[in-house]
C-alpha cells in the first residue's frame, strides 16, 4: 500500500482478513475499538487445539487432557508476565471485560454494605455501569458518577471532592471507547487508596494501545477482553490483587471451583479456580496467549507511535471536513475519533461508507450517557490499530465528503 512503510506492511501481512474486499473495494477496517482482527498465528492455534489437543483440562490423567491443561495454565502465566501481575494464581479467566467486572460486582459487592460508595465516571461503557446500579438495587450501595468536561476529560477537582470515608471502590475505564481520552490512572488511584477505597480498571480499550503494569499502576482490579487485543472472542482476563481476591466469596457455583462437595457442606478450590466454574473456553484462553505473544514478537514501541501518528493525521484531514465536529478533544488520548457532520444522521454516513468498503461504528457505543451529556443521538467512530495505515484514511476521508455530499 503506498506511503506504508516496510515495517507495518511487514505487520499487515500477518492478518488475513485485511486483504478482504467488500462491495468490490479494498477493506479499510477502523472498527478496532469494537474488535481487533486477528493474526493468522491465533487463527492456526485455534485450529492446532482442535486438531490435535482437544480434551477437559485439570483432573484428567490422560494425555491429552495433561497437553491441553499445560498449554492452558502457560497461558495464563503468559497474561501474568504481559501485565506484570505479581503471581500467576491472581489471574482469573472470564468470558471478557463485562464478565469481569461483574465478578467483581457481585463477590467484591458482597463484602459491601448499604450506604457504602462506589465511584464511576461519566464516561464509562454501559457494562461498568449497570452491575453497579444492579449492586445499588441489591445491596443499597450508593453509585455517584464523577462528571467530565466538554474536552471528554474528568473532572478531577470534582472526583477529589467526592472520595470520603464511605467510598469502597472507584470503577473507571482506562481509556474511554468513545472518546479516546487516556485518564490519569495512577493519580486516581493513588487518591482513592488514600481515603482506603480500592480501584478497578476498565483496561478494555487500553490493553492493546500502550504498556500496562499492574503493579507499578497498583491498582486493585484490572479487566480486559482478549478480542480487543487480537485474541479470540468469549475470553477475558481479571487480574485482583491475591490479598483482595482470597476475601472474596465465589461468583458461581459447579465443577472446578470446588475443593470437596457434601451435601452438608462445600469447600472451596484455591485462587485462581476459585471464580472458574464450570469447564472454561479452553481454546479462547490458549488464543489469547498466542496473541499475547504476537505482542511481544513486534516491537510495541513503534507500533504504538504509529497509532498516534495516525490519530493525529485522522483529526487534521477530519478537521477540514466542514460542519464536522469532533467529540473527545483531550491532548490526552488514543486513536480513535469520534464525531459528527452537522444534522446528518451517523448512522446514514456510516451506510454509505460501507458501501465504499469503510468499516467505522455508528451509534452510542454503549454510553448513552455520554451521549445526554452531548446532546446528541450518537457518533460516527473510527478506531485504528497497528494495522492501518495513513493511505486507509485518505481513502476514508475521501469516502466521507463523497457521503456528505449524497445527504447533504
Amino acid at each position: 500500500m503506498k506511503g506504508t512503510s516496510k515495517y507495518i506492511e511487514e505487520i499487515r501481512s500477518k492478518f488475513p482478513l485485511l486483504n478482504k474486499k467488500v462491495y468490490g473495494k479494498p477493506l479499510v477496517y477502523f472498527d478496532n475499538a469494537a474488535t481487533t482482527q486477528k493474526p493468522q498465528k491465533v487463527i492456526d492455534r485455534i485450529n492446532a487445539y482442535y486438531n490435535s489437543e482437544n480434551a477437559n483440562i485439570h483432573r484428567g490423567v490422560h494425555h491429552l487432557s495433561q497437553v491441553a491443561t499445560q498449554d492452558y495454565e502457560d497461558a495464563r502465566t503468559r497474561v501474568k508476565n504481559y501485565i506484570g501481575a505479581n503471581k500467576v494464581n491472581e489471574i482469573i479467566f472470564t468470558k471478557g471485560t463485562t464478565d469481569g467486572i461483574n465478578l467483581v460486582a457481585t463477590s467484591f459487592g458482597e463484602l459491601m454494605n448499604k450506604g457504602d460508595e462506589v465511584l464511576i465516571s461519566a464516561m464509562e461503557h454501559h457494562s461498568n455501569i449497570v452491575p453497579w446500579q444492579l449492586l445499588a438495587e441489591r445491596k443499597g450501595i450508593v453509585l455517584r458518577v464523577i462528571p467530565i468536561h466538554q474536552d471528554g476529560t474528568l473532572d478531577m477537582d470534582a472526583f477529589h471532592g467526592m472520595l470520603n470515608e464511605k467510598t469502597k471502590l472507584v470503577a473507571i475505564t482506562h481509556i474511554s471507547n468513545t472518546l479516546g481520552t487516556i485518564n490519569p490512572i495512577k493519580n486516581i488511584i493513588k487518591k482513592a487508596h488514600g481515603v482506603g477505597a480500592k480501584v478497578l480498571i476498565d483496561g478494555a480499550q487500553s490493553i492493546q494501545h500502550g504498556e500496562v503494569n499492574v503493579a507499578h499502576l497498583n491498582c486493585d482490579f484490572f479487566v480486559f477482553s482478549g478480542h480487543k487485543i487480537f485474541g479470540p472472542t468469549g475470553i477475558g482476563v481479571l487480574y485482583g490483587k491475591e490479598s483482595i481476591l482470597d476475601c472474596m466469596p465465589p461468583y458461581q457455583g459447579g465443577g472446578d471451583m470446588i475443593q470437596r462437595v457434601s451435601f452438608d457442606q462445600t469447600t472451596y478450590n484455591e485462587l485462581p479456580f476459585k471464580f472458574e466454574a464450570g469447564t472454561p473456553n479452553i481454546v479462547g484462553g490458549i488464543a489469547l496467549g498466542t496473541a499475547l505473544e504476537f505482542m511481544e514478537s513486534i516491537d510495541t514501541k513503534q507500533a504504538f507511535a504509529h497509532e498516534n501518528e495516525l490519530l493525529s493525521y485522522a483529526e487534521q484531514k477530519l478537521l477540514t471536513v466542514e460542519g464536522l465536529k469532533i467529540y473527545g478533544t483531550s491532548k490526552h488520548k488514543t486513536s480513535l475519533v469520534s464525531f459528527n457532520v452537522g444534522t446528518i444522521h451517523p448512522f446514514d454516513i456510516g451506510t454509505l461508507l460501507d458501501k465504499q468498503g469503510i468499516a467505522v461504528r455508528t451509534g452510542h457505543h454503549c454510553t448513552q450517557p455520554l451521549m445526554d451529556f452531548f446532546c446528541i443521538p450518537g457518533t460516527i467512530r473510527a478506531s485504528f490499530s497497528l494495522y492501518n495505515t495513513k493511505a486507509e484514511i485518505d481513502l476514508f476521508i475521501h469516502a466521507l465528503k463523497k457521503a456528505i455530499s449524497v445527504l447533504s
